[in-house]
C-alpha cells in the first residue's frame, strides 16, 4: 500500500487547467483497481491518493503519466507502508495488501 502527496507547484489556476485530464487519469487506476481513495489536501495545496500497487517503481511509472506531473503542476513523494489495523469495513485492504506482497 502507498501513500501518494501531491504538492502543486503552479496556481490553482493553472491546476484548473488540467484538472479533468487529472481525473480522467485517476477514473482509469480507479477502474484497474490500482487507486483506493484520492482527494484534495485543505487547504488546497495539492492532494493525497491511497494506493495498492505491486511495488513502488510500478507505481512512480503509473505518478509519471498523471497530467498534473507532465505539465509540471505538481511534484509528488510516495510513502510505502503496511496496513496492520484498520476498522472493519477496510479489512479487504490488508488482505489486499497481502496478496500483493505474496506475489
Amino acid at each position: 500500500m502507498f501513500i501518494v502527496t501531491l504538492t502543486y507547484q503552479s496556481s490553482i489556476k493553472h491546476v484548473e487547467k488540467h484538472l479533468e485530464a487529472h481525473k480522467a487519469f485517476l477514473k482509469h487506476y480507479y477502474d484497474n483497481s490500482v487507486f483506493i481513495a484520492s482527494g484534495a489536501q485543505k487547504p488546497r495545496i495539492g492532494g493525497v491518493i491511497i494506493a495498492s500497487s505491486s511495488s513502488r517503481e510500478t507505481l512512480n511509472h503509473i505518478m509519471q503519466e498523471d497530467p498534473f506531473h507532465k505539465h509540471g503542476v505538481s511534484f509528488y513523494t510516495i510513502t510505502e507502508f503496511s496496513p496492520m489495523m484498520c476498522c472493519q469495513a477496510f479489512e479487504p485492504l490488508k488482505i489486499m495488501d497481502e496478496n500483493i506482497q505474496n506475489q
